[in-house]
């Protein structure tokens, strides 16, 4: 996971770094004829690409969903009270205190 994770930052890194260094090279190039078109190019390239809006969900289809979500609900309510209930189990034991000595039976 760690190197996983590593790697990930790894390339954010180079990709951050390359696309800066592009920039830097496009700016440098436009910059001796700058006259505000280097500008609208890089503000053309940052336009967000807009999401297609999804289909609408059958009556049927939002009903399973629904219920699964209160399955789903339900079971984590139930595991963080099993959790609770273990926690408190714990806790109700005397750690730090000898046992009883218990007569033994002599014959």
């Amino acid at each position: 996971m760690k190197t996983k994770f590593s790697l990930l930052i790894a390339a954010a890194l180079f990709a951050l770094t390359a696309f800066s260094y592009g920039q830097a090279g496009d700016d440098v190039k436009k910059a001796a004829d700058d006259t505000g078109h280097a500008t609208k190019t890089a503000a053309k390239r940052s336009v967000k690409k807009v999401t297609r809006k999804r289909r609408p969900l059958s009556p049927e289809a939002r009903a399973k969903l629904a219920k699964n979500l209160v399955k789903a609900r339900a079971a984590r309510a139930r595991n963080l009270k099993a959790a609770k209930r273990a926690t408190r189990k714990r806790a109700a034991k005397k750690v730090g205190r000898p046992a009883k000595k218990r007569p033994t039976k002599r014959a």
